[in-house]
């Protein structure tokens, strides 16, 4: 973040982050409602456009808006990727030089409404520090719907943080939110669950959603294939990202106790076919128990060696990584 360079007095309000990708005939128009929508809750903010590799003429556009001058109208900073690196890279691009207070970050396709800025803006206020948009009422066809429904519920379910809608592309959070959160690939999905992780404070609110203008939709089928695959990635970090072992460590001590326990009947069995106490019927060579306890075996030793592995990272990038995050702090008074 770049704030810490500028006064207090003269930070804006707000930093307005959208990432955009081939949207040259929503811009304009995306400009306009939000001059219109977040002065209802601020009067000082800026817009910083993040063009992610567009193959149109979305770059020309921001260009232009980047050097219009009009009255009341909010700052223009544009961003230019080498090529298209994905929402996160590119949301990651525009918060890295916002100077506001609060970062809003909304999609550019005109789908996310400005105006409702002062309900999210609200519950900011009330003592928040991140808020959700829930698109409520989808203008969606349906096979991007359902699978939404069942994609949120299995967020909720595996983070413990239940919205309606983790999907939802217009966000407002603190920008103590952005320095603490890493996003990268396709995590910017997940920003209230990594912000509820850290001790944050998540609520949602049920925004207006319109369907699209211009253009046609970014995503299709990978996408929700890339969600759940993200989702077992944000279950691990929230769950055992300080603490590696607990996760492979208790899988691999569960698959090497199985193992000894088989070998440990496999020993006694053979001892005792040895001692004539037990008729051999089937060698203990040829018996499947003898191979399933051995891969058992190997298979929990290997994962009780990742997980120390694992811990063995961890504890060395803590050196520099807070694994902690601080509310506010206060001194006592000293007598001079």
């Amino acid at each position: 973040m770049n704030d810490q360079n500028l006064p207090a007095a003269n930070r804006p309000a707000l930093s307005v982050v959208v990432p955009v990708f081939n949207e040259q005939e929503s811009l304009v128009q995306l400009i306009d409602e939000l001059n219109a929508g977040i002065r209802k809750g601020v009067t000082k903010f800026e817009v910083i456009l993040v063009d992610d590799g567009s193959t149109d003429e979305s770059w020309r556009v921001i260009t232009q808006l980047s050097q219009t001058v009009e009255s009341n109208a909010a700052p223009v900073t544009g961003i230019r990727l080498r090529r298209n690196f994905g929402k996160a890279a590119a949301l990651t691009a525009g918060m890295k030089i916002a100077t506001g207070k609060l970062i809003l970050m909304l999609d550019a396709d005109l789908q996310d409404d400005p105006a409702e800025f002062p309900a999210l803006l609200k519950q900011i206020n009330a003592g928040y520090d991140v808020v959700n948009g829930w698109k409520q009422r989808r203008l969606d066809p349906w096979h991007k719907v359902y699978p939404s429904k069942v994609f949120n519920w299995m967020v909720g379910a595996m983070t413990g943080l239940k919205l309606h809608d983790h999907n939802c592309g217009l966000k407002l959070f603190r920008t103590e939110v952005a320095r603490e959160v890493q996003i990268y690939g396709e995590l910017h999905r997940f920003i209230p669950v990594l912000a509820h992780a850290r001790g944050f404070k998540v609520a949602e609110v049920a925004v207006n959603h319109r369907p699209r203008q211009h253009g046609h939709s970014k995503y299709g089928v990978r996408r929700f294939i890339r969600g759940l695959l993200d989702l077992l990635t944000v279950t691990f970090l929230t769950g055992f990202g300080r603490r590696p072992s607990h996760a492979l460590g208790t899988i691999g001590l569960g698959f090497f106790v199985l193992g000894m326990l088989g070998l440990g009947y496999l020993s006694l069995l053979w001892l005792a076919m040895q001692t004539g106490l037990v008729q051999p019927t089937i060698p203990i060579g040829n018996r499947p128990l003898l191979a399933y306890s051995i891969a058992a075996s190997l298979l929990g030793g290997q994962a009780l060696s990742l997980g120390l592995l694992a811990e063995l990272i961890v504890a060395n990038n803590s050196r520099t990584a807070d694994s902690y995050s601080v509310s506010e702090t206060t001194a006592g008074k000293t007598d001079m």
